[in-house]
């Protein structure tokens, strides 16, 4: 043995290349449980080499080469090397001794004594030899074998097609599976270890009793956790399957309704307003299906639903979030099991009763904003001037319940706020600031959403100028007397000419000081117009004032007001 060596000294068999360090490293501890002087290199890219050496001379590396793959231990396709594309050193630890690999014999030596003093085969395991091991494996169905990946796969150590072929894929994840779990890594399962490895992958399962149900109703058969849950109803387009008790909550739905493609679209973005359905998550749509992962802190959600002859058919597995083995495990059972007979859910299942609730869909609640305020448009392609509140830390906000925007500009002092949608918008009118002085006692209207999203329309309210002025003469405030709700700030304040005087701001909760029901403020335009201009945005003025009857304010605040929904 000589001391520590460069690894471009000497030769090396290269028995493989992973395309990552973690992988390489679980081969390498693989090679390293039956043979000496394993090491691992990066390759100057993403690949990593598995070798072993450095031996002094070619010759002795060439019959260790030939030792190697005559006992299975070396793949067909490894090869010499002197190391001069190896770069950082991954295995052993970094900065670990590397020593010279001992030659297997001299070049004339018996191939039988290069075996004896170089390789040492793998033990047998206690319950089966690799021979027996392999004689009860070609036993094995097709069917059997594909099991055996599949439970390789979740385990963590196969990530090659489940196709019943044990090649060098499948062959160095039951390595690999053998080492994590101390057994000899001989790359063949005996019998007993494929019975740990397939019970460990279907433990996850206990308890859930899988059972395949058919549903004539809704013509769908396919396998629910019954452990679980259980029927609730129908409320078509949906069978619900309700939890069975307060241990686990977990819901099964299943999909079924007559329609086409514009009702499959339909029906995916009203899923998405679903509290079941987190926002986070992939969401892939095609022409005749579509597939929701939705992830969140409370649930896990899986959707899919699929049109064929003029029926969409499909069901949601909604899962406490932190349980994702098992959630995992019975999606994919749903999917491989899921099947479709003749016929739809009836409408006329459901009858109306008390329980109805605009906030309902098919009896799920729909999701709700933390919160709803109102705003109006400030420009042609759909900037929107709001109150600031706590827009800052909303994950997100939404426009008329749909459109998403960002916050752009804000200022909590003046609590004012611009929102740019995220697609450009085409807004029927944009404000108009009124740059007039108003007359005291002058009629005025707000636009906003007093009962959040309930109505489809903005509700417009009257009420007066009481002073152009705040109650401690700021001259960027306006009183107004008019008894506004929550859900009116952020909205337009208008002149009765259909100007806009300025922006409403929300009620004061201030502690000790309770103002009277119809004492509320604006931020004038003035003030507003100065806002946008330091954020870069220019302001459509006017100074006229005209008479605008009510009838026709009102459409005007319909075609300005937005709907801001914080998430």
């Amino acid at each position: 043995m000589t001391g520590p060596a460069l690894a471009q000294d000497g030769t090396f068999i290269q028995l493989e290349a992973q395309p990552t360090t973690a992988a390489a490293i679980t081969r390498a501890q693989v090679y390293d449980a039956t043979q000496d002087n394993v090491l691992g290199f990066n390759l100057g890219g993403r690949w990593n080499a598995v070798v072993i050496g450095p031996f002094a001379t070619r010759d002795q590396a060439t019959a260790a080469l030939r030792v190697l793959r005559q006992s299975g231990i070396a793949p067909d396709d490894a090869f010499l090397t002197d190391g001069e594309r190896f770069a950082e050193q991954f295995y052993p630890a970094a900065g670990a001794t590397q020593t010279e690999a001992t030659p297997p014999a001299a070049p004339d030596a018996p191939a039988t004594d290069v075996v004896e003093s170089v390789v040492d085969l793998p033990a047998a395991p206690a319950d089966e030899t690799v021979q027996e091991a392999r004689v009860a494996e070609q036993a094995l169905t097709r069917s059997e074998k594909q099991d055996l990946q599949i439970a390789l796969q979740w385990a963590g150590y196969y990530d090659s097609a489940i196709d019943g072929a044990f090649g060098r894929g499948t062959r160095s994840a039951m390595e690999a599976w053998q080492l994590a779990n101390g057994y000899d890594p001989t790359g063949v399962l005996t019998t007993l270890q494929r019975d740990v490895l397939t019970t460990a992958y279907n433990a996850v399962l206990d308890g859930m009793n899988l059972q395949l149900i058919r549903d004539d109703a809704a013509g769908i058969a396919v396998q629910i956790p019954t452990g679980v849950v259980s029927f609730t109803e129908y409320e078509p387009p949906f069978a619900r399957f309700g939890p069975k008790s307060d241990a686990l909550d977990a819901q099964v739905l299943l999909i079924s309704q007559q329609g086409d493609q514009n009702r499959l679209f339909g029906l995916y973005e009203i899923l998405q307003t679903l509290a079941i359905v987190p926002t986070d998550g992939d969401r892939q749509r095609g022409d005749d299906r579509f597939e929701i992962n939705a992830v969140g802190p409370q649930v896990e959600t899986y959707v899919m639903a699929r049109l064929s002859d003029g029926q969409i058919k499909g069901f949601a597995l909604v899962w406490p979030a932190g349980d994702t083995a098992r959630f995992s495990r019975i999606r994919d059972e749903m999917i491989a099991s899921f099947a479709t007979t003749e016929g739809v859910l009836d409408p006329a299942l459901a009858r109306p009763d008390e329980d109805q609730a605009i906030d309902l869909v098919a009896g799920l609640e729909v999701r709700k904003p933390r919160l709803s305020q109102a705003g109006f448009y400030i420009s042609d392609t759909g900037t929107v001037l709001t109150a600031a509140t706590t827009l800052d830390s909303c994950t997100e906000i939404t426009l008329n319940g749909s459109d998403a925007a960002t916050l752009i500009a804000s200022d909590a002092a003046l609590g004012l706020a611009v929102l740019e949608p995220a697609q450009p918008l085409a807004p029927q009118a944009v404000a108009a600031f009124q740059t007039q002085v108003p007359r005291l006692q002058s009629e005025i209207a707000v636009a906003g959403y007093p009962f959040g999203g309930v109505l489809p329309a903005p509700t417009l309210t009257f009420g007066r100028l009481s002073d152009i002025r705040g109650l401690n003469g700021e001259e960027d405030i306006k009183r107004l007397a008019l008894a506004a709700e929550p859900g009116d700030a952020g909205g337009p304040v208008f002149d009765n000419g259909g100007a806009v005087l300025g922006m409403l701001l929300p009620r004061a909760t201030g502690a000790g000081q309770v103002l009277p029901a119809d004492v509320s403020f604006l931020v004038d335009s003035e003030t507003i117009i100065g806002f946008l201009d330091t954020a870069g945005i220019a302001a459509q003025i006017t100074d006229s004032l005209a008479f605008m009857p009510p009838e026709t304010l009102t459409l005007l605040a319909a075609d300005n007001t937005v709907l801001v929904d914080c998430w």
